[in-house]
């Protein structure tokens, strides 16, 4: 079943709420405390401290993991154990009542063959009974799993773009060069911005609901929700003191893992759950992601600020058209990362991009939409991985959807919004609060204080004015975007025409077959038919590449899709036999489907053969 497409918000509605329960967010709940934590220096910090403070359960889904990490690299003093994998087996270890359960998308598991890691499934056996590690397949074909998020007791959750993985820590700073922004194996990556959200009370409780059923749906294992409230003892402080203590009963307090290092934004307030499920079977389909941009979007007076990772949602972009070309629409501000990762998404997703870019500037009569990319302070580009949508100083929304096709159809995605009611003046605090995050976001990238931004952005009356005045042409920046194209290897990749970006970021699924006639062009001679099948499958594996694989030099145009996986073969040879039989033991399954995809598309090739002189299907 497929839900409506989203229709345009009514005049009568427009006087009402963005959010809208069963149209543009699934649930609207209470928070009792609400925090935006901006870059994964603050989040893996905070994620800890909250980690060692459960109780009962621990909720982990990710895009992708990686057990290797260090959440505090920063610290000297570190607080053992520090290693995502070895806190979470001493977590489960230590805590008899405390139930952790680790959901990743199925196919990230080829990471771990690359980077050398503990395979995802065998990790099951190395650790703790009470530590649960399964992957998550119930997606349509070339769809992934893409919610980020950490439910602690169902009492507090964290949601956004951050997965507790590699090539993610990084601090506000953004230094150019900062030896501690390293891989595990020691390889250094570019700065890397982000941002999450914590909420607890009732949000986190639906977010653990909305965890809970995505574990029935890949593991079809049914999950009970934690006790509450959870009891327990007050720490003491004079430990000298204890035989004092013995002859009356300790007091009991309700435990609370909101971390005691992180400050509240907001207190009281009410929180938005926006999903993006393509669904299958008889579940129907959940769009609310792209609802509550159009929305919000159509909504919007003054600005429009967004961040995100990419930008080349259609819907998305018409609707910023529409508002661009009103005389009196509000100002649109996008930050983006000046390149992607791998040398296909700048084919596929820059082009995107480009085309994009060159719509909203015809529609720009009035000089409202800028575009701009950040810099570290020696010039090297930030990796912007964050998805933040600000509206005004009324809504402010962060999680894990992108500004393309895929977040509005395909993958899965979970995003928080927060409003304050412009008109109620009870809320007005939280309109400040709004609008400071923003000014917050915006300082950052340019290197001063956010009253600096706030103070320009009265004086000029206008946002992109005070970007402007604030830019400067060396040292921490924003860039204005030219065009947007692609260069190098990917311009290289996109003139080919061999990755059509409708095929590669679909707003629905796509099936097996479509896929499969999509990377085999029809411009490639018929006769030569191991060719038209090396091309296919180069064309599938390269499109589901891994965005930030370990040893990925995306300025090396030799180190395409599938460099990383020679690699591993390579190195598996000098490896210890029994090595070599868990990675076949473990990724046996990938073994035999790609077999099996090899088959059907020879098949396939040799039923075209039979029809020459036809045109093909």
């Amino acid at each position: 079943m497929t839900a409506d497409p989203p229709s345009p918000v009514s005049p009568v509605a427009a006087a009402g709420p963005i959010l809208e329960p069963g149209r543009n967010c699934w649930r609207v709940e209470r928070a009792d405390r609400l925090a935006v934590i901006v870059d994964a220096e603050e989040y893996f910090l905070h994620a800890k401290a909250a980690l060692r403070r459960a109780r009962r359960s621990v909720y982990l889904t990710a895009w992708d993991f990686d057990a290797r990490i260090r959440l505090t690299p920063q610290s000297h003093r570190v607080q053992r154990p520090d290693r995502l994998g070895r806190l979470l087996n001493w977590l489960a270890t230590t805590r008899p009542d405390l139930r952790i359960h680790v959901l990743k998308w199925d196919y990230a598991e080829v990471f771990d063959l690359a980077r050398w890691s503990r395979p995802f499934l065998l990790r099951n056996g190395l650790t703790h009974r009470r530590l649960q590690y399964r992957l998550d397949g119930d997606h349509p074909t070339g769809a992934c799993h893409h919610q980020k998020l950490l439910v602690i007791d169902d009492s507090l959750a964290f949601c956004g773009g951050l997965d507790l993985t590699a090539n993610r820590w990084d601090t506000r700073a953004h230094r150019g060069q900062d030896r501690r922004r390293r891989q595990p194996d020691g390889t250094p990556y570019d700065p890397f911005h982000d941002v999450m959200m914590a909420v607890d009370g009732d949000a986190a409780r639906a977010l653990g609901e909305l965890f809970r059923g995505r574990w029935l749906r890949a593991t079809g294992e049914n999950l009970e929700p934690p006790a509450l409230p959870i009891l327990v003892p007050p720490p003491r402080r004079f430990a000298h003191r204890r035989f004092l203590r013995r002859a009356s009963p300790e007091p009991r307090v309700v435990a609370d893992p909101w971390p005691p290092a992180l400050v509240p934004l907001a207190r009281g307030t009410r929180v938005g759950i926006s999903r993006t499920d393509p669904g299958g079977g008889d579940r129907r389909e959940a769009r609310e992601v792209e609802a509550l941009f159009l929305d919000a979007i159509a909504r919007a007076r003054r600005i429009i600020y967004l961040e995100s990772q990419y930008f080349a949602s259609t819907a998305v972009a018409r609707a910023l058209a529409a508002r661009l070309a009103e005389a009196d629409g509000p100002e649109v501000v996008v930050i983006n990362p000046v390149r992607s990762p791998s040398w296909l998404e700048n084919a596929v997703m820059l082009g995107a991009r480009a085309s994009r870019l060159r719509d909203l500037r015809a529609a720009d009569r009035h000089g409202r939409f800028a575009l701009y990319c950040p810099r570290a302070d020696d010039g090297t580009p930030i990796t912007v991985h964050s998805k933040v949508m600000v509206v005004d100083d009324r809504l402010l929304r962060i999680g894990s959807a992108n500004l393309n096709n895929r977040s509005m159809g395909l993958d899965s995605e979970c995003d928080l919004a927060w409003e304050a009611n412009p008109e109620d003046p009870a809320e007005a605090e939280f309109g400040r609060a709004i609008a400071h995050s923003r000014d917050d976001l915006i300082a950052e990238h340019l290197g001063v204080v956010p009253e600096r931004v706030a103070w320009e952005t009265r004086r000029r009356g206008s946002l992109i004015a005070a970007i402007e005045a604030l830019r400067r042409p060396e040292g921490r920046r924003l860039e204005p975007l030219a065009d947007g194209e692609s260069e190098g290897a990917g311009r290289a990749v996109a003139d080919t025409g061999l990755f059509d970006p409708g095929l590669f970021d679909p707003e629905r699924p796509v099936g097996a077959v479509e896929l499969l006639r999509g990377v085999l062009p029809s411009r490639v001679p018929r006769r030569h038919h191991w060719v038209i099948l090396a091309l296919g499958l180069l064309a599938l594996l390269l499109a589901l590449a891994p965005d930030h694989a370990e040893g990925w030099d995306a300025t090396d145009p030799t180190m395409v899709g599938l460099a990383w996986l020679w690699r591993a073969a390579i190195l598996s040879l000098h490896r210890a036999e029994g090595w070599a039989w868990g990675l076949l033991v473990d990724y046996g399954g990938w073994l035999a489907a790609a077999l099996a995809l090899v088959l059907l598309a020879r098949a396939a090739v040799r039923r075209a053969g039979m029809n020459k002189g036809s045109d093909p299907p």
